[in-house]
């Protein structure tokens, strides 16, 4: 999976473009980890340390950051994005299902 990454004309928010959709119907706007509980993407997001803001939109996403660094911070964050849409393809894990057992816990 090939996920494309944009700046935006904030320097703590990157966009991320995974080719697929990411929400039907309105934008989720997520300002804390409490709030993306609604949301196993952005729940995902925010259990990398660093992240501080999640946006979904119809085919994007876009993440805020604290004070760390995009270097560090963006492998765990594609990471988190690609899980998301593995888990989709998968999405009754079973025994004979390594892949997704191991994936999607």
């Amino acid at each position: 999976m090939f996920i494309q990454t944009e700046a935006t004309p904030n320097p703590s928010t990157l966009k991320f473009i995974p080719g697929k959709p990411v929400v039907e119907g309105d934008p989720r706007d997520f300002r804390s980890a409490d709030e993306a509980t609604i949301s196993p993407l952005a729940e995902k997001l925010f259990a990398v340390q660093g992240v501080e803001g999640v946006f979904l939109g119809a085919d994007f996403i876009t993440v805020t950051k604290d004070d760390g660094e995009w270097q560090h911070l963006k492998p765990a964050v594609l990471g988190a994005i690609m899980e998301h849409f593995i888990c989709l393809l998968y999405t009754s894990p079973s025994p004979r299902d390594l892949l997704s057992h191991l994936v999607c816990r």
